[in-house]
């Protein structure tokens, strides 16, 4: 509320002190400025957008399929279904225009009994997809952290 008040005070001010008393384009010049100034590219978009989660998790598809620590875990798994909800679920985490409309984690993997050690050596193998995405280590770090929080509800042992 106040920098609204503050902006209309600055408008009025930039309206008196015109030469031509053309208030529009004062206000236009300093709405762009400002909403240029406020815009910082989303996780999502510092990622790469969808090409990039895309190849995330096509690279953890193919690591996943090698691993003899969580495999087991997805061998029953529907795989294009399991691409298509990680891709939403994760364009939405990374605040991408993505809405994610699926099962909870805690559902996703209850009766999975998924302890420390495996939950941890996912992370490894994401974090290894995300490596041969030529995924960025900071942008990594951001992503991991808006994961970190699921830890709780994905463990169950």
């Amino acid at each position: 509320m106040k920098k609204s008040i503050i902006l209309l005070l600055l408008m009025s001010c930039f309206a008196c002190s015109s030469p031509s008393g053309n208030i529009e384009s004062h206000v236009e010049s300093h709405i762009d400025s400002n909403s240029q100034a406020q815009t910082e590219p989303t996780l999502y978009q510092k990622m790469g957008e969808k090409p990039a989660l895309d190849n995330i998790i096509d690279h953890l598809i193919n690591i996943i399929g090698q691993d003899d620590v969580v495999f087991a875990h997805f061998a029953q798994s529907n795989v294009t279904r399991f691409q298509d909800q990680l891709t939403v679920f994760l364009c939405h985490l990374a605040d991408g225009p993505c809405q994610y409309k699926g099962d909870s984690m805690e559902d996703i993997h209850q009766g999975m009994y998924i302890n420390k050690n495996e939950f941890n050596h996912f992370v490894e193998l994401f974090i290894e997809a995300m490596d041969a995405a030529d995924i960025s280590y900071p942008i990594q770090n951001l992503l991991l952290a808006q994961l970190a929080p699921l830890r709780k509800t994905i463990i169950n042992m």
